[in-house]
C-alpha cells in the first residue's frame, strides 16, 4: 500500500528517564491505548497523531540502554524495533528520544539502531534544561557524524513537536523498504567499539558548561549521602505513607457510601430473592471492593510520578540498594513494599517500576505479606478478645505493642522469603544495579494529572474485569444453597461455604481452628476484614464489623487463647484477598504465579498457625 495513504507506523525508542513518555503524550494526547504485549507483563502503549489527512501510529516503547536486550522490557524494544514481535506491525520510522544533558549512554545505543536500517529521527529532549545548564551541543556537526536528522524538543512545554512530525513525515516519504532482518546480536567487541565511536562523537559535538553547575552536585551531596540521604528519604515515605492513609480515607467513605446507597436503593426497587441478592450482594458490592481501592491507588501514583519527573526516584533506590539487596530485592522494590502497608493492591501494581522481570516477580510474591489495612480489623478483634489492656514497661500499652509486633511480622517474613526466593531458586538472576542519575526539573502539572487519569482508567478497565466475576462466585459459594424451611441456624451454614467449612474441618484441627472459624475464612477470601462480619453472621452477632467489642466477649468465651494467637498467625501470612489474587494475575499475565503465591503463603500461614497453636497449649494457653 502507498505510504501516502497507509499510516505510518512511528516507534519511540529511547534510554529510561529520558522524558520518552512525556514526548509520547505530547505528540498523542488522549488519544491512547494501553494493553500488555501478548505472553509479556510489559505494558504496551500506543497512541495515534492526525497530520495532513494521515495518521501517524505512535508506539512507546520500554526504555532501553542497548539492542542486546537483558530483560523482557529490552527484548519487546528489540524485537518491535526489528519487526519480530508477534502480531504487531514493523516500524515506518524509529524516533530516538535523548536526554539532551545526558547523551553520552544513547550515542551508543542510537548507533546500534542505525544498524538496524530503518529510517530514523532523533528527538533531542529537555533541551532547554541543557540551555539553562550551559551545555553547549553543536546539532550541525551531530547530525552529521549520526547522519540522522536532528529535532530539540521540550516534552513537557509541548515545544518542537509540529517540527518532530514533519521530520518523521519526510523519513517516512524518503525511506526505502527495510525488513530490519539484516541486524545480528552485537558481541562484547562489537560493543566497545560503538561505546568508542560515541565517546568519539561526545567530544567533538558537545562542550559541557564553561561554568559547570554545581547545584546538582550539591543536592545529591545531601541527598545521596548515606546517614543524611536516608533520613531525608524516610521522611519522604512517611508523608507518602501517611498520606496514602489519611488522604484516602475521605475518598474511600465517600465511594462506600454511594455504593451503600447504590444498594438500599437497588434492594427498594428489586424484590428479596436471588437477583437482588446477585446485583446488591454480587455485583454492587463487587464493584465497591475495587473502587475502595481507587483513591489509595491515585495518591500512591501522584507521589510515584512527581518523585520520578522530579528525579528523585533513581536516587531513593540508589540509597536502598544494599539495605534492600542484603535480602535479595532490588533497590526499587522499596516503594511497593512501602505502599503495601497501606494495601497490597496499590502495592502490587506499584513493581512496574521495576525493571528486571524476576526481581520484579520476588517482589510481586512477597508484597502481600506486608501488613496492610484491611488486616486491621481482623487483628484488632483479636487483640481485643485475647490481649488484656494494659500498660507494660510503665509506658507502653500491650495491646498496642502487639500490633506492632504484627507490623514487624510483616516486614520480617517478607524479606525472608525474599531471601529465600533469590538465594534458593534464582540465584544466578541477581544482577549489579546499574542507573544513569536523571537531571532534577519541575513535574508539568498538566502530564502529571494525565498520567493520574491514565492509571485510573487502566485499574478500572482491567483489574474490574478479573476481580468481579471471582467475587461473584465468593458471592455464590456463600449463598446457595438457600437453607431449609424451618431452619434456625445462620443461613451460612447450609451454604456450600458452610459445607466446605464442614468438610475442611479436621484438616484445621491440628491448628486449632473448629468449624465456624474454617466458615469465616471462606466468604473472608473476597477481603480479610470480611471475615469479621463472617464471624459475627456464625455466632448471630449483628452488625460485627461495628460491634467489635460484643463479637470480641462472644469469641473469648467460646476460643482458646492458643486459639486465638493461632488465627492471628494465619493472617500475617493468608492470602485472603481475591482482589490482590486477581490484580497478581493481571500484573503477572499468568495464572501460575498467583497459584505460586496462593500455595506458599496458605502453607506458611499453616505452619505459623501450627507452630504458634502448639506453643502456647504447651505453655497453659490451650
Amino acid at each position: 500500500m502507498d505510504m501516502q495513504v497507509r499510516s505510518v507506523r512511528v516507534a519511540l525508542v529511547g534510554n529510561p528517564n529520558s522524558g520518552k513518555t512525556a514526548l509520547f503524550n505530547a505528540l498523542t494526547g488522549a488519544h491512547q491505548k494501553v494493553a500488555n504485549y501478548a505472553g509479556v507483563t510489559v505494558e504496551r502503549k500506543e497512541g495515534f497523531v492526525r497530520n495532513a489527512g494521515r495518521t501517524l501510529s505512535v508506539l512507546d516503547l520500554p526504555g532501553t540502554y542497548s539492542l542486546r536486550a537483558r530483560s523482557p522490557d529490552e527484548e519487546v524494544t528489540r524485537d518491535a524495533v526489528l519487526g519480530r514481535l508477534a502480531g504487531e506491525t514493523p516500524p515506518d520510522v524509529i524516533v530516538a528520544v535523548a536526554d539532551a544533558t545526558n547523551l553520552r549512554l544513547v550515542l551508543r545505543l542510537i548507533l546500534e539502531l542505525k544498524a538496524v536500517g530503518r529510517p530514523m529521527v532523533l528527538a533531542l529532549n529537555m533541551y532547554d534544561i541543557a540551555q539553562r545548564t550551559g551545555l553547549r551541543i553543536d546539532l550541525e556537526r551531530l547530525e552529521s557524524e549520526l547522519g540522522v536528522p536532528i529535532v530539540t524538543t521540550v516534552a513537557t512545554r509541548k515545544r518542537g513537536i509540529e517540527e518532530l512530525i514533519a521530520a518523521v513525515e519526510a523519513a517516512a516519504a524518503s525511506a526505502a523498504p527495510s525488513a530490519g532482518g539484516a541486524w545480528t546480536s552485537p558481541d562484547a567487541e562489537a560493543l566497545r567499539g560503538k561505546a568508542a565511536e560515541a565517546e568519539r562523537i561526545m567530544k567533538a559535538c558537545v562542550r559541557p558548561p564553561e561554568r559547570p553547575d554545581t547545584l546538582t552536585g550539591r543536592v545529591d551531596a545531601v541527598l545521596l549521602h548515606p546517614v543524611a540521604g536516608l533520613l531525608i528519604l524516610s521522611a519522604i515515605m512517611f508523608v507518602m505513607f501517611q498520606a496514602v492513609f489519611a488522604w484516602a480515607t475521605p475518598a474511600a467513605d465517600g465511594i462506600e457510601s454511594a455504593l451503600g446507597a447504590l444498594g438500599a436503593a437497588a434492594a427498594r426497587i428489586i424484590p428479596d430473592g436471588i437477583w437482588q441478592s446477585l446485583l446488591v450482594d454480587g455485583l454492587i458490592s463487587g464493584v465497591g471492593s475495587v473502587l475502595v481501592f481507587l483513591p489509595q491507588i491515585l495518591i500512591l501514583f501522584l507521589f510515584i510520578i512527581l518523585l520520578e519527573d522530579f528525579g528523585y526516584m533513581a536516587r531513593a533506590a540508589f540509597l536502598l540498594d544494599r539495605i534492600m539487596g542484603v535480602a535479595g530485592l532490588h533497590g526499587r522494590a522499596f516503594i511497593p513494599l512501602l505502599s503495601s502497608v497501606a494495601c497490597a493492591i496499590p502495592g502490587v501494581m506499584a513493581t512496574r517500576v521495576i525493571d528486571n522481570k524476576r526481581d520484579r516477580l520476588t517482589t510481586i510474591l512477597v508484597a502481600p505479606l506486608m501488613t496492610c489495612s484491611a488486616r486491621i480489623p481482623v487483628y484488632t478483634l483479636i487483640i481485643a478478645a485475647f490481649i488484656p489492656n494494659q500498660t507494660v514497661w510503665g509506658f507502653a500499652n500491650l495491646q498496642g505493642l502487639v500490633m506492632f509486633g504484627l507490623y514487624v511480622a510483616g516486614v520480617v517474613s517478607a524479606l525472608t522469603v525474599a531471601f529465600v526466593i533469590r538465594k534458593l531458586f534464582w540465584r544466578s538472576a541477581v544482577e549489579p544495579f546499574m542507573m544513569e542519575m536523571p537531571a532534577y526539573k519541575l513535574p508539568d502539572l498538566k502530564s502529571v494529572l494525565f498520567n493520574l487519569w491514565l492509571r485510573a482508567r487502566i485499574f478500572l478497565e482491567r483489574a474490574g474485569r478479573i476481580i468481579l466475576p471471582l467475587m461473584i462466585v465468593v458471592w455464590a459459594l456463600s449463598t446457595f444453597p438457600y437453607p431449609p424451611a424451618g431452619a434456625t441456624a445462620p443461613a451460612i451454614e447450609y451454604s456450600f461455604a458452610g459445607m466446605i467449612g464442614r468438610a475442611l474441618e479436621p484438616l484445621f484441627a491440628p491448628i486449632g481452628f473448629n468449624w465456624q472459624m474454617v466458615v469465616a475464612l471462606v466468604p473472608g477470601m473476597a477481603a480479610r476484614e470480611v471475615a469479621v462480619a463472617a464471624l459475627g453472621t456464625v455466632y448471630a452477632v449483628a452488625d460485627a464489623e461495628s460491634a467489635t467489642g460484643v463479637l470480641a466477649t462472644t469469641l473469648a468465651a467460646h476460643w482458646s487463647l492458643a486459639t486465638g494467637l493461632a488465627f492471628l498467625a494465619w493472617y500475617i501470612f493468608a492470602p485472603q484477598c481475591v482482589a490482590t489474587l486477581g490484580v497478581v494475575r493481571r500484573e503477572t499475565n499468568s495464572a501460575k504465579w498467583m497459584w505460586v503465591m496462593i500455595a506458599y503463603m496458605f502453607g506458611l500461614a499453616y505452619l505459623a498457625a501450627f507452630v504458634t497453636y502448639r506453643i502456647a497449649v504447651a505453655l497453659g494457653g490451650g
